[in-house]
């Protein structure tokens, strides 16, 4: 359920069937990450930067605050050409083993409220996204930009 409310942050919890480890790496590894979201160049480890590509050609760079095996993960955006309004909000993942091999992440993308131009189309990204993820984890195959499942999101936004 998505909880973004007047001066709230975006924020989303979802249960995900595989192992907090598994979730741990597909925020944390390139190959992880582009298997979900999009291409990334870069670290995932704490003190690293990571450079997200999408349409256009500068990258939108997150540094990576923290990233705690398999609880937490926590980026600043630092530079974000195509959305400005993301420098300086904080993407925070917070996994926590719910037994089974099973997962639940919170997402919250501190910054990321109603005060923003940009909070409708982040909104349905993330949620496509946080969607792609769990797709990911579980079965092995995301919707990731540029992806036949997010190109038919993004036409179906714009009709």
């Amino acid at each position: 359920m998505t909880n973004t409310k007047a001066n709230e942050d975006y924020q989303k919890t979802i249960h995900v069937r595989a192992h907090p480890d598994k979730l741990f790496d597909a925020l944390t590894t390139p190959s992880g990450l582009a298997a979900w979201w999009t291409d990334v160049m870069g670290s995932g480890d704490t003190g690293g930067e990571l450079r997200f590509s999408f349409d256009p050609p500068e990258p939108c760079v997150m540094q990576v605050d923290q990233a705690t095996r398999p609880f937490s993960v926590q980026w600043t955006v630092t530079s974000c050409d195509f959305l400005p309004d993301w420098v300086g909000t904080r993407p925070t993942f917070t996994i926590t083993p719910v037994g089974g091999g099973a997962s639940e992440l919170r997402f919250r993308h501190q910054g990321l409220s109603q005060e923003l131009e940009c909070i409708e189309l982040c909104t349905r990204g993330w949620d496509h996204f946080l969607e792609s993820l769990r797709q990911y984890v579980e079965a092995g195959r995301g919707m990731p930009f540029g992806s036949s499942a997010d190109n038919a999101r993004r036409l179906q936004e714009r009709a």
